[in-house]
């Protein structure tokens, strides 16, 4: 069984996945910084391919991207670190990246490459839902790569519930249609949006991500969903902290967890 969706139907909620970027801060952190999510007890991990346009992303994650690759951080090298992650990595790994590399990868390629090193489900803010439809779906299902849609709150309904049938794994839910940041609290229109949502009652489970920081925000989107993606915090984190053990850590502190 996908790993994805071995942990949903296992755990229906409370679920934590955590967001970092491959090559950051340093070239060969990919690994270490795995280690010490599954250590802490992470559910599942989000690993970034790094752009340099990432349009969904906020200041932090664009400069993370950007310090990737100066490091040298590329797909063809990802996929070299995670070779033999499932050694030890055992959690649900997605990678999540924009269209253009992957298409310069191949997506077949890409796929084959996923499911080879062990990667369970793949994330591309970019990728049109007909588009996945009419080219993609068919390829990622050959390869059992789980393929994450976004809805934001400006999704219709419609769109919702053709996303619901159409897919598997889990549906990403963006807490708002701006950029990637860590946001210190909700607002109520952010809170109706997650009602709303949760009132639909989708076949297919929910994580809330976009500006997830603390235990306001946390608690806000987990009350409403599966659980919830945190990235642009731990990013941070993973630069200030004195190690990736520390900084996963620092973030469960943050959130109320620990």
């Amino acid at each position: 069984m996908n790993r994805i969706d071995h942990l949903f139907e296992t755990k229906q909620e409370g679920i934590l996945s955590v967001y970092f970027t491959a090559g950051y801060p340093k070239l060969n952190d990919t690994m270490p910084v795995l280690r010490e999510l599954q250590a802490e007890g992470i559910d599942m991990v989000e690993v970034g391919i790094p752009f340099s346009d990432p349009m969904a992303d906020g200041v932090v994650i664009q400069a993370a991207a950007t310090q990737a690759l100066h490091n040298g951080m590329s797909l063809k090298l990802l996929f070299s670190q995670l070779k033999d992650a499932r050694n030890e990595i055992h959690i649900p790994i997605v990678l999540m990246g924009y269209l253009n590399p992957i298409m310069q990868y191949g997506f077949e390629n890409f796929c084959r490459s996923c499911n080879e090193v062990g990667v369970d489900g793949v994330i591309i803010p970019d990728l049109p839902y007909a588009d996945y439809m009419a080219d993609y779906k068919a390829i990622a299902e050959t390869y059992n790569i789980r393929v994450i849609m976004l809805i934001t709150p400006e999704t219709s309904e419609e769109r919702i519930r053709l996303i619901d049938r159409n897919t598997s794994g889990f549906i990403y839910m963006v807490s708002s249609a701006a950029t990637t940041g860590a946001q210190k609290s909700f607002d109520e229109q952010k809170q109706d949006y997650f009602r709303r949502i949760n009132e639909m009652n989708l076949s297919t489970p929910r994580l809330v991500g976009f500006g997830i920081s603390n235990k306001a925000t946390y608690d806000a989107a987990s009350a409403h969903a599966s659980g919830v993606i945190v990235g642009s915090r731990f990013v941070q984190l993973l630069a200030s902290e004195s190690s990736p053990k520390a900084a996963v850590q620092r973030l469960l502190t943050d959130l109320g967890l620990k």
